[in-house]
């Protein structure tokens, strides 16, 4: 019996350890291509009512890949933060400041989370007849966020990570293992 249950925790183990490894190789290999429009996923804005250092990463990676032509729409989601901002507003405001238009940057507020966001995404792209999308995050995020993104009737998703790294990505690599299965096997 005790066989039988260290092979167990050792099948869980590699199994753990193989999917963390899959999301590190997703997440780090941009898939760039064309798409409609951009979604660049929130994050926390600090006290000063500017973007925090993750979150100014992913608009600069959104802004970068908007100068080189791959799309001509930013859907910029977020919620309102502890912090008391509106982090779609204050991403739009950063994006202007960087000399996107302001017409090209669409703002949902209600993008509390990465499946909310993926939903609202949807809505937003379907009223104006986009089709193809990519997600723009942190390499550990973009497996699930690419997963929310088909889960949600999106048949074309790519994807381009922000360069930012800190020790934190170990905390939020365990974290994404399990909120993929969540986001898996989720009722929509």
């Amino acid at each position: 019996m005790k066989k039988k249950i260290l092979f167990l925790i050792m099948l869980m183990m590699l199994w753990f350890i193989g999917h963390i490894a899959v999301i590190v190789i997703d997440g780090l290999n941009d898939e760039l291509g064309y798409a409609d429009a951009a979604v660049v996923l929130g994050n926390k804005v600090e006290l000063n009512g500017q973007p925090s250092v993750r979150l100014k990463y992913r608009l600069d990676k959104a802004a970068e890949l908007y100068e080189k032509g791959y799309y001509k729409h930013i859907i910029v989601s977020g919620g309102i933060g502890k912090e008391g901002f509106d982090e779609a507003e204050v991403m739009k405001d950063y994006l202007v400041g960087m000399g996107i238009p302001g017409d090209s940057i669409i703002v949902d507020s209600k993008g509390n989370n990465t499946f909310m966001t993926a939903k609202n995404s949807k809505e937003i792209m379907t009223k104006s007849d986009f089709s193809s999308v990519m997600v723009i995050s942190q390499f550990y995020h973009i497996t699930r966020c690419k997963l929310a993104f088909r889960r949600v009737g999106f048949e074309k998703v790519y994807a381009g990570h922000s360069s930012f790294f800190e020790i934190k990505d170990i905390y939020s690599l365990i974290r994404e293992f399990f909120g993929y299965y969540k986001y898996l096997f989720m009722k929509i």
